[in-house]
């Protein structure tokens, strides 16, 4: 049976252009931090890497490599310079973690020095897109450093003007274990010490940094605008619309049938989706960001995500769209 992947989300595909920067990288096998000449060889293809990943993503501030998101939000919540840390209602579980006694932001917060806020640009369970860019016109005046997390659009959508970004390769066809804090200034971080100018501990993964170069620099996806639009069409009614949406993430509702009986029927025929977050999915309770989206129970129960990605087809999208119409 051919197999079609819409969990892009979770993890998407290895691009070849990543796998063969990834060889060439094992090649310098070095310590980048060592003095020698293997080190210094291996340094200067990881500050190529660097740079290269900050010109894809039109990032003009430091970046910081780590082993992925969830390691770049536990360094920018975590050593940021605030005493407050403020967190949306539908962030991930992995910024819920990096920040586990953050307060929640409402309309009626009090923003101020001091404070750091996190909030996401792409919905990972729905696709909605956040205003972070207005977000941030409004809330620099009061001095407030704004993180948001870029996991699900980098590489995909324009990058918002935050203070940091988080951003992981493997969500845009790069390697999995190989992510970055994106900072503006180091000057919002204390440092701790070790690799990274000393914000990070741990040797580089330098063969991961320039598979991650090179997969924002390949780009072309399988499918254009167009065709992503008329994916969406093709389902009327069945698209949780809760916002903004990004044409690559769609969470999709059954009338009747429940996520986990879609997952199972779906997955039957061929098709790899998820009901959720890779975090939480595997979980029967109700997904917490859908809660928090203000989606009642009985929808939630059957609602599954579907993602889609740079090798996604037009061929791919048409069979699903069929299949989802044939189940009743």
């Amino acid at each position: 049976m051919k197999r079609t992947y819409l969990d892009h989300a979770a993890t998407s595909p290895l691009r070849p252009e990543a796998r063969a920067a990834i060889e060439d990288g094992f090649a310098l096998w070095a310590n980048p931090s060592s003095p020698h000449g293997e080190g210094r060889k291996a340094k200067a293809a990881l500050e190529d890497a660097r740079a290269r990943i900050k010109a894809a993503l039109g990032w003009d501030g430091e970046l910081i490599f780590t082993s992925g998101a969830s390691e770049a939000l536990a360094i920018g919540l975590g050593q940021a310079k605030a005493k407050r840390r403020i967190i949306s209602a539908v962030e991930h579980d992995s910024v819920v973690r990096a920040a586990p006694n953050a307060e929640v932001f409402s309309d009626d917060i009090e923003l101020g020095e001091g404070s750091i806020l996190a909030v996401q640009h792409v919905n990972s369970e729905t696709g909605v897109i956040n205003p972070v860019d207005q977000m941030a016109e409004t809330i620099r005046p009061t001095g407030t450093v704004l993180l948001s997390d870029c996991s699900q659009s980098a590489g995909k959508i324009d990058l918002p003007g935050a203070d940091m970004l988080v951003v992981s390769a493997h969500k845009f066809g790069g390697p999995i274990g190989i992510g970055a804090l994106l900072v503006r200034d180091f000057n919002l971080l204390e440092p701790t010490g070790g690799h990274e100018r000393g914000y990070r501990q741990g040797t580089e993964n330098m063969p991961a940094a320039l598979g991650m170069a090179a997969a924002l620099e390949a780009g072309d996806w399988a499918t254009n605008a167009e065709q992503r639009a008329e994916f969406a069409s093709a389902f009327s009614g069945d698209i949780l619309s809760i916002g903004d949406q990004a044409d690559y993430i769609f969470a999709l509702t059954h009338p009747s049938i429940s996520a986990q009986a879609l997952l199972i029927r779906l997955d039957a025929q061929g098709f790899s989706v998820s009901a959720g977050s890779a975090c939480s999915s595997g979980t029967l309770k109700k997904s917490r960001v859908l809660d928090a989206f203000g989606v009642p129970d009985d929808v939630a129960a059957r609602t599954i995500r579907v993602s889609i990605g740079w090798n996604t087809t037009a061929n791919d999208l048409e069979r699903f769209a069929a299949a989802w119409t044939s189940l009743k």
